[in-house]
């Protein structure tokens, strides 16, 4: 597989002097789980040295996270800093919903010492990362024969559900975040009109996120459990109870344990379908669209299969376009530290 657009991106600082033989840290800020990365820029690219997660709760703010993380591994002078969040980053500042504590990079320069400071939202960071994917981490899920460049699109539902973009201007891409996970979402057939009803009275407003994303997906089982009458098994009861439903509603439709099982991930993959084809059309992304994040992953067997990509290119008018667009599943799971270690080291024009 090679992707055609080859993520030429545009990275203003990769010629300057400034930039080569640096230390830097990356960071892959979630509500559980925070991932750093030190990592070393040379010759124009970034390579990860040292790698540890942390509770994240644990910490009374992610200046703390740094300071242990340097204090533990680090006798270098660290230059850059770049923190991938999960949401949106305005004026260098961000309050993620799922986190305990706001982020500012003025503050964090100053209480960690470190001269330069980047937050960047997590998609976005995860489109940049998509340069150092390797060739066997990306899966075709439809190659194009008649491929035009142009922007891209990232869909990824997990936590949350992320979507971000890469522009092409014509020479290079350049990826940027957006928010379209928290549109909201819209009923086409008179179950999914019964579906959204259920899920109006849980939210209020029904945004993709509750529909693609770990949430969304039990959000679509129990609507088929509780207003479809499906019935749920003991064995899958356990697994909720213990907090395993997405790993054990994916591998029992894999297995084809239980009706429940196939018929949540088929209807998943109907809405991921849909979601995606308008992300595409949105964007006009003849560059393509790259699925990414852990529930794609584990859900390759079923994307990966005629029935994705027949959802995929249903419009009313735009059949054409899309029938067009190649389509990628990203493997790599260091897309994001990755994506943000190559942003601090090379953005900057300096």
């Amino acid at each position: 597989m090679e992707t055609k657009n080859k993520f030429n991106l545009f990275l203003p600082g990769i010629s300057s002097e400034t930039n080569d033989d640096i230390s830097l840290i990356a960071a892959d800020l979630r509500d559980e789980k925070t991932v750093i990365g030190l990592y070393a820029a040379e010759n124009r690219r970034v390579f990860l040295k040292i790698e540890k997660s942390y509770s994240t709760k644990e910490f009374s703010s992610f200046s703390e996270i740094i300071k242990s993380f340097i204090s533990e591994h680090s006798s270098e002078t660290i230059s850059k800093l770049a923190v991938a969040v999960p949401g949106p980053v305005i004026g260098g500042k961000s309050e993620p919903q799922r986190l305990p504590w706001k982020l500012d990079a003025d503050e964090i320069k100053k209480e960690t010492q470190i001269k330069e400071v980047f937050l960047i939202n997590d998609l976005e960071a995860s489109a940049y990362g998509l340069e150092h994917v390797a060739e066997n981490d990306f899966v075709t899920i439809h190659d194009s024969a008649h491929f035009t460049p142009g922007n891209a699109v990232l869909l990824a539902p997990g936590d949350g559900l992320g979507e971000a973009a890469l522009f092409w201007d014509g020479c290079f891409l350049r990826p940027f975040a957006t928010e379209g996970g928290h549109c909201e979402f819209s009923p086409r057939t008179n179950d999914e009109v019964e579906f959204y009803s259920f899920l109006q009275k849980i939210y209020g407003i029904v945004s993709w996120e509750s529909v693609l994303s770990k949430g969304g997906l039990f959000n679509v089982y129990r609507f088929l459990r509780d207003v479809k009458r499906q019935v749920q098994p003991d064995w899958l009861t356990q697994e909720i109870e213990a907090g395993n439903f997405t790993q054990a509603i994916i591998h029992g439709a894999i297995e084809k344990r239980d009706r429940i099982c196939t018929m949540t991930i088929d209807t998943f993959l109907v809405f991921l379908a849909r979601e995606a084809n308008s992300l595409v059309l949105k964007m006009k992304a003849t560059g393509g669209l790259f699925l990414s994040g852990e529930i794609p992953v584990m859900l390759e067997q079923f994307i990966n299969n005629k029935k994705f990509y027949k959802n995929f290119i249903i419009s009313d008018k735009m059949e054409n376009i899309l029938k067009d667009i190649p389509i990628y599943l990203v493997k790599d799971e260091k897309t994001i530290l990755n994506g943000a270690a190559l942003y601090a080291a090379y953005y900057n024009k300096c």
